[in-house]
This record gives C-alpha cells, structure tokens and sequence, in this order.
C-alpha cells in the first residue's frame, strides 16, 4: 500500500471513535428521553440515517483504499479518488445531522444538500477506482 493510501487509511481510522462516539449519543437519546429526538420523527430519521451513513461509508472507505494503487491510474487521479472516496463518510452524516439540527426542525434545512454532494463524490470516486481497476 502507498504512502498516500496509508495515510488516507488512518485519518479514516481516526474517524471511527467519533462513529462510535454518535452511537453513544444517539443511544442516550433514547434512554434519557431527550426533547426534540423521540418526538420528532424527521429529526430522529435523519440523526440515524447519518449514523449509518458514517459507520458503513468509512468501512467502504478503509476497503478502497486497498485497491487504489492496484489501478493503472495516473498519481493525480489516485489522489483525487482516494479524495473523493472519503469525503462521502463527511459529507453525507454532516448534510443528515446539520440539516436539522435544532430539536423543533421538522423538515431538513438546505444543508441537506451535503449529503447530495457526499454522494455525488462516492459515486464519482467509486466509478473511477472501478474504471482504474478494470483497465489496470
């Protein structure tokens, strides 16, 4: 594995203590009955949603990133797929939490749109690692 893709690998390692950190929140949320959580079903359903989003998302990443330098893609395109592969597991959960962030939110604010734009970056970067791997 590159430098570039170990590197890239820990930061999202990193990553997983605030995963598992949301969880906790998220679990206490339930148990103390917090205002705004269990009565407020758009916010509760995106909280979790952001939730797994992050969990799965830095999996699929940590599991790319093994297969970035096994692709016949130039540095450049490397580094803006290993780019693009992780930013899905910040983009994505921070759309789904910051768009309602207040407990009285019962429709997402524009913010939202970060979660359009985490997928896009997925979509993009796992479409060119496939394309890097199937030309390798």
């Amino acid at each position: 594995m590159s430098p570039s893709s170990l590197s890239t690998a820990g930061v999202l390692l990193i990553t997983v203590p605030l995963v598992a950190f949301g969880g906790v929140s998220l679990l206490s949320f339930l148990m103390k009955n917090v205002p705004g959580y269990l009565d407020n079903p758009v916010r509760r359903g995106l909280w979790r949603a952001g939730h797994a989003h992050a969990g799965v998302l830095v999996l699929f990443g940590l599991v790319a990133m093994l297969y970035v330098d096994q692709t016949g893609l130039s540095e450049g395109m490397k580094a803006l797929t290993r780019t693009l592969i992780v930013a899905a597991p910040i983009l994505m959960p921070l759309g789904f939490f910051l768009s309602v962030v207040r407990p009285a939110d019962t429709k997402p604010s524009k913010l939202i749109w970060l979660t359009v734009a985490g997928g896009v970056c997925l979509a993009v970067g796992t479409l060119t690692l496939g394309v890097g791997l199937v030309t390798a």
